[in-house]
């Protein structure tokens, strides 16, 4: 019979699991020896902990499956609650599967004293999880694998911890048949939300990441085009909608800001309006508000609604634009576009030539919590779904590299990071190397953590623990084996990408100015 190791990459393959992020602990070896002779699933080992599921949640946001990162027991699952946190925030599906101390040693709530224990590892989970599990029996193994799963995957979607007293992972186990059943949805009452939008004349459709982990880019599209409405896309639904009445910049640029101020009615697709999407709510509540989403709570708990289609985003969308009548347009998005394209050139020349750097590439783009970021999460055109990773939802800096790992099992990536975060997790450039990914990391060096050097300023405080020591970049990547140039600001930098294939690093000696989407320089500065 298998063990509970061989059990639960039957569930894990059962779901169409094709690669793991992991470290092996001497409570999870196991798991490894399972995964060496598990002919479908591919292991990456990683440096860190918090490495592993970070990497998960970038392979998650790439490619919209289940990310899964494997760990030890105490000091290894406590290193991955950054991470955690991270893709909780985002509502990235992650399930993060920790061993914990031996079930015959257990005293719950004691600590014994057994090598890595805590007194409750599952309780540090659960403010940043959609779930977490302990598995109570060595036979409900492949259940509980089972149910953490489809919490995951499951809308709306979010990361789970799973918890295995390791001897169960050597116990011989009972199966499971694992559920496999799609999560169905219903379109709800679309009358009164009909009435509102053919009443109305100046529409906006504002749309977030849960329209984009439903795939709704389509039925956006359609929609607009029946409204000719502006689409305004929040940092997690870059790319998703392929359509001329895209709005292409940050919510918090003010020829975007006035396409809300100036609407009659918005129409709200997949989004819970967060504080980094509205400057701190200082973003007036909406003339007229309709809310599509999954969860009404989630939808009505900062912009109480008009209306609420509760639902799947894909579903209403698609159901709603084929209800509603066409409309003539009210907004030039073209002129609102060039609008904003102008007060980026205007603001900082050096970072639209790093956006210019980047345009018409079918890499998928991954950036950090880092000055570079923030402009190509708020000002790069993205041309594919999925085709942008940024971690606004819990700003957890140093996300950038590790994720881009996990984005680049699926296909050639592009990180954009500092020097500050990049070494948080720079001793996975040996995973890089090992694994051979098509990654390229841009490194932007301005010495520091230049946007906390920026909050430093503008507070009138002393430069203080800002400017950092650190290594010659190029180098420590050639140290690793991974091919690495240096460049003196941006102009050069197109032209190394496209030489860039493989494991690579492009350094660019350069400093840029925040753009107006960093909160010191949100331009409203009282609720209206």
């Amino acid at each position: 019979m298998p063990n509970g190791a061989e059990r639960l990459l039957e569930v894990l393959a059962a779901h169409e699991v094709e690669v793991v992020f992991g470290l092996p602990g001497v409570h999870n070896l196991a798991i490894w020896e399972a995964l060496r002779k598990h002919p479908g699933i591919r292991m990456i080992g990683v440096r860190h902990e918090q490495t592993a599921v970070y990497a998960a949640d970038g392979y998650a946001r790439a490619t919209g499956r289940l990310g899964v990162a494997v760990v030890t027991t105490g000091p290894g699952a406590a290193n991955t609650l950054g991470a955690t946190g991270e893709a909780w925030a985002s509502g990235s599906p992650v399930l993060v599967i920790a061993t914990d101390i031996p079930s015959t040693l257990r005293q719950p709530g004691v600590y014994r004293g057994v090598l890595h224990e805590t007194r409750d590892q599952k309780a540090m989970f659960g403010p940043v999880t959609k779930a977490a599990f302990d598995v109570p029996a060595a036979d409900e193994l492949a259940v509980f694998a089972d149910k953490a799963v489809q919490q995951a995957v499951r809308s709306p979607h979010g990361p789970v911890y799973l918890g295995v007293p390791t001897d169960f992972l050597s116990a011989e186990v009972a199966g499971h048949a694992p559920s496999t059943a799609e999560q169905t949805f219903l379109v709800p009452d679309l009358t009164e939300a009909e009435a509102l939008i053919a009443r109305s004349e100046r529409p906006l459709i504002w749309v977030g990441g849960g329209a984009a982990r439903s795939g709704a880019g389509a039925a956006v599209g359609a929609l607009a085009a029946r409204l000719q409405a502006p689409v305004v896309t929040t940092y997690g639904a870059r790319g998703l909608v392929d359509s001329p009445q895209v709005v292409r910049g940050p919510v918090h640029a003010p020829p975007v800001g006035k396409l809300w101020d100036d609407a009659d009615l918005v129409i709200a697709i997949g989004t819970d309006f967060d504080g980094m999407m509205t400057q701190n709510w200082l973003q007036p509540k909406p003339h007229t508000l309709v809310a599509v989403n999954i969860d009404k709570a989630e939808a009505n708990k900062n912009y109480p609604a008009d209306v609420t289609l509760e639902g799947d985003a894909a579903a209403v969308t698609t159901a709603l634009a084929a209800r509603v009548a066409g409309k003539d347009a009210a907004v030039d998005v073209e002129a609102v576009n060039a609008e904003v394209r102008a007060l980026a050139e205007a603001d900082s020349p050096e970072a639209v030539t790093l956006l210019r750097a980047l345009e018409g590439t079918d890499a998928t783009i991954v950036a950090d919590m880092c000055i570079p970021g923030y402009w190509i999460g708020g000002f790069h055109h993205v041309t594919k779904p999925r085709g942008l990773a940024y971690p606004v939802g819990w700003g957890t800096l140093g996300f950038g590299f590790p994720a881009a790992l996990g984005a680049a099992v699926a296909g050639r990536t592009i990180a954009v990071v500092g020097d500050g975060g990049f070494l948080f997790a720079c001793g996975d450039l040996a995973t890089l190397k090992q694994e051979g990914l098509p990654l390229t990391i841009v490194l932007v060096d301005d010495g520091g953590y230049g946007m906390l050097r920026y909050d430093q300023q503008i507070a009138n405080h002393a430069i203080s623990g800002v400017d950092l020591t650190r290594p010659d970049f190029a180098k420590l990547a050639e140290s690793f084996g991974i091919p690495a140039v240096t460049l003196e600001g941006f102009d050069g930098l197109r032209d190394a990408l496209a030489g860039a294939t493989g494991p690579a690093m492009i350094v660019v000696n350069a400093g840029l100015k925040p753009p107006i989407n960093t909160s010191p320089r949100w331009y409203r500065k009282n609720a209206s």
